[in-house]
């Protein structure tokens, strides 16, 4: 088995009076493999790019570590931060720093950003709102650490813990407006999984391969379903969380799980469309034609979205580690444990393009303006890549 980064933890939960309190973490790979029986990553191929990729700018903005950070793209404006807690506005066109401050305390989920503020989350269950000068605007405490991206739509601010609450904050000033939560299963993978908010709902994926469907407004269960439904004789056989965000388009929202399915879902229904037995914890993305998911082996895999018949498959990234793929333009990017960006052909999935960035491991989903790639590294680093 192998898993995207070390982001993904395994977390013994005690349920007690309907509250989830974390017991122990452990490191998946330790769990699952010893290092005489975990497949080696493979290596490189060879072969003649069809599509030149080069850096147009980089930075830097701190270690991200095991966390899943990644920038966020607000108009011409990209906002990154940092395990220890940095956070900076740089030019998304140029990569000129604008402002850079030290938030105070260190964090563990970031950055998400509306056109005049940005929100980190901390271990501590800390939310910290900014303005677009890097002042303080507001903090908010939670129950547990914040995972995943806080989301602003709609004059709330979304955030979600790592016992499983979503909260609904007001956006002028912190305060909880709502709160859903649900109880956890007794073995979990720790994830960063983002929420998904389009149109007054927020999708977002659970442990147990639940998906549910909420109301922006009041927090209220629209529909929830079953991405996967957890099986066999063991604890750890029975793990099948959704562990990435929801993708989503005019008719359908789509799932990955992982020791589970792939599955879409009819928006307003809940009721299952289609569904494709697919290990993943990285995830995928959605275009008018197919659904593209990174699964547990290192391969690239693409579904027709309507019935989800099998279109390709790229297998010579095996245990690479791979990021939620990202459409660019006619093509398919992913990056993996060594900071490559690997650009595959929409149509068979065949290479088209490379490049190395620091040599840390990429663990967000790429990030996609005007054609080019945006991605940050382990290490710290920003990426702005250019498609000639």
């Amino acid at each position: 088995m192998n898993f995207r980064s070390n982001a993904l933890v395994l977390a013994l939960v005690a349920s007690l009076s309907g509250c989830a309190s974390f017991v122990h973490n452990l490191n998946p790979v330790h769990w699952f493999e010893s290092s005489s029986t975990a497949e080696k990553p493979a290596p490189l191929v060879n072969f003649t790019p069809s599509v030149n990729m080069k850096s147009n700018w980089q930075s830097s903005i701190g270690e991200s570590k095991d966390t899943a950070f990644a920038p966020a793209i607000v108009i011409d404006a990209l906002y990154a931060a940092s395990a220890k807690g940095q956070l900076a506005k740089f030019n998304v066109v140029n990569g000129k720093q604008e402002w850079k401050i030290d938030t105070g305390t260190p964090l563990s989920a970031g950055v998400g950003a509306s056109v005049d503020s940005e929100y980190v989350g901390t271990a501590k269950g800390e939310v910290i709102a900014f303005d677009d000068n890097g002042k303080k605007r507001w903090s908010a405490q939670l129950s547990s650490a914040v995972l995943g991206v806080p989301k602003a739509a709609e004059g709330l601010v979304v955030v979600r813990t790592e016992d499983g609450h979503i909260y609904g904050l007001n956006d002028a000033d912190g305060k909880q407006k709502w709160m859903y939560q649900r109880v956890l299963p007794a073995l979990i993978l720790r994830s960063q999984a983002s929420l998904l908010i389009i149109k007054g709902a927020i999708f977002a994926g659970y442990p147990g391969g639940k998906l549910v469907a909420l109301s922006l407004d009041t927090g209220n269960v629209g529909w929830e379903v079953n991405v996967a439904v957890p099986r066999g004789s063991s604890e750890i056989e029975r793990v099948s969380d959704v562990t990435s965000m929801p993708v989503i388009d005019d008719k359908q929202v789509c799932a990955a799980s992982y020791q589970g399915r792939v599955a879409c879902f009819e928006i307003h229904t809940g009721n299952l469309i289609w569904a494709k037995d697919i290990s993943s914890t990285a995830g995928l993305t959605m275009d008018d034609t197919n659904v593209y998911i990174s699964d547990d082996k290192g391969d690239i895999v693409a579904l027709d979205k309507t019935t989800g018949a099998s279109v390709w498959k790229q297998d010579k990234l095996r245990a690479r580690r791979l990021t939620t793929p990202r459409r660019v333009g006619d093509y398919l990017a992913v990056g993996d444990f060594e900071g490559y960006v690997h650009l595959l052909a929409l149509d068979d999935g065949h290479f088209v393009g490379r490049i190395a960035t620091d040599g840390s491991a990429i663990i967000s989903q790429p990030q996609e303006r005007n054609g080019n790639l945006i991605v940050q590294t382990a290490k710290g680093g920003i990426y702005s890549l250019t498609l000639q």
